[in-house]
């Protein structure tokens, strides 16, 4: 069978990857082309684009691009209707992939999407239009297969992905790695800015003035897959700053606590058992827009998942120097990271366990039998 696969940013791209890899074994004749990154291209198939020319964050930055994602849109259209696939796949980032999917169903293909857009946050109006155009949605999140119920779609609940990643993952030999890295014996503090560069700016600067107001800890830096050393050069400027390109895992792995920018990080930080505090920061037009239209209590996956504040946010004009300084404080206390430890052990029981890719493709591959 032949398999279109859409993922725009870097969590599509490593969730994308592990589900090809499960096509890969069911069907031994798949023939996969994708949009993506360097996991789905290391995993097999044919890169058509890389998620790397697809990323703009914000309103703005929309509008700023608009010429390039409209041509984006037409040469996808065109790219599908040469392969003429049995079925094309969407991996989140509902913004470009809503507007491939109603064109693709209208031409009569058979239409997937894995990992929901996150229509429970705004515009749930969009509900009408995945009813008409996706013919199986796949969640990730709990919550996610009530939501839909409201609006009488069945979608099938499949676990969260995430889990396999990271428990799948071989034991990092911590002392091997701390001597690749040159990262003497304090504890780490990981910090985990976002993916493009918009965000990176924003959230780097703040982050970094915790460097002088906790001695007694290490800061390293996680460099995002999407972007390249030399950009992050122009924010390392003190000698106690550390920078780790593309292996964010293994950094959580020996961490003690987090700074990390709002996004699937929060929950990886969660899923790794590592203390944290969120952080966001857009401009002030995309975040006076955003406001408006999102109806969410919380902006990280931790918190919403839970339907709690289990993990501290500080957003927009609260993610400031002071707060940033107090917030770390609290979660580098023993009493209180005891009871983030236990609500993310709950947490993880919420979930659903193993299995969420194997199970998206088995679906997949029969329903094409």
């Amino acid at each position: 069978m032949k398999y279109y696969i859409i993922a725009g940013e870097a969590s599509g791209d490593l969730h994308a990857s592990n589900l090809m890899k499960e096509i890969f074994k069911k069907d031994k004749d798949a023939v996969i082309h994708f949009w993506g990154g360097d996991l789905m291209k290391q995993t097999g198939g044919k890169l058509i684009k890389h998620y790397k020319e697809l990323s703009f964050m914000g309103f703005i930055e929309v509008l700023m691009n608009i010429t390039k994602i409209f041509k984006n849109i037409k040469f996808c259209k065109e790219d599908i209707e040469k392969f003429k696939p049995d079925v094309v796949i969407f991996i989140d980032y509902s913004g470009f992939n809503l507007r491939i999917a109603k064109w693709a169903s209208n031409k009569g293909f058979n239409t997937n999407y894995y990992i929901s857009p996150q229509v429970w946050a705004s515009r749930s109006s969009r509900v009408k239009k995945i009813k008409l155009y996706i013919d199986k949605m796949f969640v990730i999140l709990p919550f996610e297969k009530e939501f839909y119920n409201k609006y009488d779609y069945d979608v099938t609940f499949v676990g969260h992905p995430l889990i396999d990643a990271i428990s799948d993952r071989k034991t990092l030999d911590e002392t091997n790695f701390r001597n690749e890295y040159r990262l003497n014996d304090k504890p780490i503090i990981a910090l985990l800015p976002g993916s493009r560069k918009q965000e990176i700016t924003k959230m780097l600067s703040v982050m970094l003035k915790m460097v002088d107001k906790f001695k007694d800890y290490q800061f390293v830096i996680a460099g995002a897959p999407s972007q390249d050393y030399e950009f992050y050069k122009s924010f390392i400027k003190e000698q106690n700053i550390s920078f780790i390109d593309n292996k964010t895992y293994d950094l959580l792995s020996i961490s003690y606590a987090a700074l990390v920018t709002s996004g699937t990080a929060t929950l990886e930080a969660a899923l790794f058992k590592i203390p944290q505090v969120v952080c966001y920061k857009g401009s002030n037009i995309s975040y006076q827009i955003a406001k408006r239209i999102i109806t969410i209590k919380y902006i990280s996956l931790v918190n919403l998942i839970m339907d709690k504040e289990v993990v501290t946010e500080l957003v927009q004009n609260d993610f400031n120097e002071s707060n940033l300084e107090k917030e770390l404080k609290l979660i580098l206390n023993q009493e209180n990271r005891e009871i983030i430890f236990n609500d993310y052990y709950d947490l993880e029981i919420i979930l659903g366990g193993k299995g969420a890719s194997e199970k998206t493709a088995s679906i997949i591959v029969e329903g094409l039998s």
